[in-house]
């Protein structure tokens, strides 16, 4: 007999059910949810700093417990604008909760984390740092530390190169040039006021010779008007140095100003956004291999970890990882009382002198590799390799007695004269030149060297000393532990806010807005983390 089909069955779906009491966003949300891991983490740590930012007086503000406790869960739940966490505030019942039902609008939210976290943000990372170590998850003895590049909220398409100002620069001067001889050429009053001598601008008696500054160029333009008032209107040559002098004024007074201004912002960079002159233009990761790969607007971002914990960060704008050491692990002194972890580990991009001169003086053990590490530690099998690698100049032997290091053919080369180099962070080194006097028909000088003249080389004696230590603490079997944890310490934190917190890319503008905004997402992947 066939059985007749059951008429389903649907749970009571009732809108607009009045409820005696309304129910309690408590009663509804999880013990262990991630929102309850930052409500408590932000409640035992100590925010005098950031109360501090307040004045009394006016109207009555948003809680800053309660806007730092919504701006990180933001963070851990990939909300970064203000706008959308303003709406989870309406919409999102954990967000309610932890709000305690207050609705800051988007301005509100912006101006919290903008202005007031900007100069707190060391601090409260610090006590949120010195809650992990009171937790047992951090120890503070090995550090791991790397750095990425983070795109900046800034229009790649506007941007000031400093090779191209350089280039607008040096037009525009040697057009001010032209334009003050055509005024001289014309204007008898400067022949009776300075006999044989020349402008001051372009040397005058006193030598010098200096380039024109904009200051200069302006004061000199007041004072051509003014001999030009005094003389007759008529008169055809005043009628082509009046011209010229508009044209000074109007237009090369204008462009060497900004040219000037342009300087100055780019302090010593090859590059800066015009939407945000802190950011500078460097090459990101993910356009490699890309068809046209170019530059764009970012930030360098230094971190370290600790059992994937982020125990250290640190905003820069230049490209290169090296000068970025010495300035970060500044920054974890710091946010730490002056403490600095036991054990750095980094790969090669940090092998400077200088880093490893730091480590040295504030008793850090060195894991530190440096640009030729792998060359030094492999054996090649390839002959040609092999050769290639006998020439460089470290693996030179040397000779105390003489002074003098023995290249692979036997000969000797001699020391010549010692140069001083000055590092970006005020670093002085020394490097020693050495030079062969007979390489002319020595049978191995093609593979020695391309040079026209004989071989030299540049040593550092303290560098390598400091490559030795770092060679000898690596290989050994701490080493090789420390260099196995470090591929899936700190790059697997890199990937968890890249991709699974989906933060590539900067919301705020000027270093130190942006430096806020890693601030918290340090801390959300930190409570993240603490709450897997």
């Amino acid at each position: 007999m066939k059985r007749k089909p059951a008429a389903p069955v649907f749970k009571p779906y009732v809108m607009g059910q009045p409820y005696l009491l309304p129910p309690s966003y408590d009663d509804l949300i999880e013990p262990g949810h991630l929102v309850r891991v930052v409500n408590h983490a932000i409640d035992q740590i100590d925010l005098s700093p950031l109360l501090a930012q307040y004045k009394g007086g006016g109207t009555s503000s948003y809680h800053p417990k309660m806007l730092l406790k919504v701006l990180v869960y933001a963070y851990t739940q990939k909300i970064y604008t203000s706008r959308k966490i303003a709406k989870a505030l309406r919409e999102n019942i954990h967000f309610m909760w932890l709000s305690g039902g207050n609705r800051p609008d988007f301005r509100t939210i912006n101006d919290f984390r903008g202005s007031r976290m900007k100069g707190v943000i060391d601090e409260v990372f610090g006590e949120v740092l010195a809650y992990l170590i009171e937790a047992g998850k951090v120890k503070l003895e090995t550090y791991f530390v790397d750095g990425t590049k983070i795109e900046a909220d800034a229009n790649k398409h506007k941007v000031v190169w400093a090779k191209r100002k350089n280039t607008y620069q040096k037009r525009v001067r040697v057009q001010i040039e032209e334009l003050l001889k055509q005024i001289e050429a014309e204007n008898e009053a400067e022949q009776a006021a300075y006999g044989e001598e020349d402008l001051e601008e372009r040397g005058g008696s006193e030598g010098g010779g200096g380039e024109m500054d904009a200051e200069q160029l302006r004061a000199r333009i007041e004072k051509l008007n003014q001999r030009l008032r005094e003389r007759p209107q008529r008169e055809e040559e005043s009628r082509a140095s009046r011209k010229a002098l508009k044209k000074l004024q109007e237009d090369c007074l204008p462009r060497l100003e900004k040219y000037e201004q342009q300087t100055k912002t780019l302090a010593g960079r090859s590059s800066y956004a015009k939407s945000d002159p802190d950011a500078s233009c460097l090459r990101m990761k993910e356009d490699r291999g890309a068809e046209k790969p170019w530059p764009k607007p970012a930030y360098n971002v230094q971190i370290g970890t600790e059992g994937q914990f982020i125990t250290g960060f640190s905003v820069h704008n230049r490209a290169g990882d090296t000068p970025c050491l010495i300035p970060h692990l500044e920054q974890v002194r710091t946010n730490t009382g002056g403490r600095l972890p036991n054990k750095i580990v980094a790969d090669a991009a940090y092998g400077s002198e200088e880093n490893y001169a730091y480590l040295e003086q504030h008793h850090v053990e060195n894991f530190i590799k440096y640009n030729t590490f792998y060359q030094d530690t492999h054996r090649y099998r390839n002959p040609q390799v092999l050769r290639a690698h006998q020439f460089r100049a470290e693996h030179f032997a040397y000779d105390p007695a003489s002074d003098t290091f023995i290249c692979p053919a036997g000969k000797r080369l001699h020391f010549q004269y010692t140069s001083r180099y000055t590092s970006d962070n005020g670093y002085q080194s020394q490097r020693h030149t050495y030079e062969c006097f007979d390489c002319a028909e020595c049978p191995l000088r093609n593979q020695c060297t391309r040079a026209r003249g004989n071989r030299k080389i540049r040593i550092s004696f303290r560098l390598l000393e400091y490559r030795r230590k770092a060679r000898e603490n690596l290989t050994s079997a701490e080493g090789q532990r420390l260099r196995a944890a470090r591929s899936i310490e700190v790059e697997t934190v890199f990937g968890q806010i890249k991709h699974n917190m989906a933060f590539r890319r900067f919301h705020l503008r000027s270093l130190e807005k942006v430096k806020t905004e890693w601030g918290l997402v340090s801390i959300a992947h930190n409570l993240r983390k603490l709450a897997a």
